[in-house]
């Protein structure tokens, strides 16, 4: 709390935790809205299937991208 902050990087990690508790998504260093997010791990691939019908590019077998959901 006594280190400043650059008021778009909390807002940027707010937009983060939101889009993590309402999807399953994590977001990569810099990402900023409207970006790639990743599929945590957690979520099977038969339940991806289910949250992200339109598919998801895998670039490793835990490393699963997808366009950024809209609420």
């Amino acid at each position: 709390m006594s280190t400043g902050r650059n008021f778009d990087e909390v807002l940027r990690l707010l937009d983060s935790v939101q889009l993590t508790a309402q999807y399953k998504v994590a977001t990569p260093v810099n990402w900023k809205q409207g970006e790639d997010v990743i599929i945590v791990p957690a979520v099977s691939d038969d339940e991806a299937k289910t949250r992200f019908p339109q598919g998801w590019k895998s670039v490793k077998p835990y490393l699963r991208v997808v366009p950024q959901p809209k609420g």
